[in-house]
């Protein structure tokens, strides 16, 4: 059993419960994804990929808080690195139209620079191996700012955002002494939105095409 949040205190099922029902925040935005897609008839193959991988984040991720095995672990990182990886080649590729190399390139970059700061898990409760992902998306932020994108303001909107889930997600062992169920339940209703923006920021600039 892997105990690494405060509401955590035996190794039963639901010994989570807020952390584990909170991850319907994903399922909820795979849902508004497709319900906006279809409405606007932008239900690609692309947002088919990114709706799929937003449910099995939820999914991956409440088996993590109610099994706690190395296994659900990996169910509940995975989802989320694809996801990670797919609106990163597809932005870089289809919005930007940066060649495969530079695409590549810049996903090799992301990947070496999430696992150094992965090897650092005792500094801001793990939350180091997220700077790559701070910096795509100001990076994509600031390119969807200046070339003036449909919504263009809404990556750096994600990225405010998803500063301020990690916020949450970093001070969670810290508040177990004062607020027992700790904020981790926090980081899953605000990834939630983040990204529901993040798939939206793809819906509405990609090309109509498939």
């Amino acid at each position: 059993m892997i105990d690494l949040y405060c509401e955590r205190l035996d190794s039963s099922f639901w010994a989570e419960p807020i952390n584990a029902l909170t991850n319907l925040a994903f399922i909820f935005a795979a849902w508004i994804v497709w319900k906006h897609g279809n409405c606007q008839s932008r239900l690609s193959s692309t947002v088919w990929v990114l709706i799929g991988l937003m449910a099995s984040i939820g999914i991956g991720s409440f088996l993590f808080h109610t099994f706690a095995t190395k296994l659900t672990m990996i169910l509940d990182i995975l989802p989320i690195l694809f996801f990670q990886f797919v609106f990163m080649w597809v932005y870089a590729r289809r919005i930007i139209n940066l060649s495969k190399s530079y695409a590549a390139g810049l996903l090799a970059a992301y990947i070496f620079f999430a696992i150094i700061g992965a090897q650092f898990p005792q500094h801001f409760n793990g939350s180091l191996s997220y700077l790559p992902a701070i910096m795509l998306l100001l990076g994509f932020g600031l390119y969807h700012l200046i070339y003036k994108k449909p919504e263009k303001f809404i990556l750096l909107i994600a990225l405010a955002v998803f500063l301020l889930a990690l916020f949450f997600r970093t001070i969670d062992i810290m508040v177990c002494p004062y607020f027992p169920i700790g904020t981790h339940f926090i980081w899953h209703l605000i990834n939630g939105f983040l990204v529901y923006l993040s798939a939206r920021a793809l819906m509405i600039n990609l090309p109509q095409n498939p």
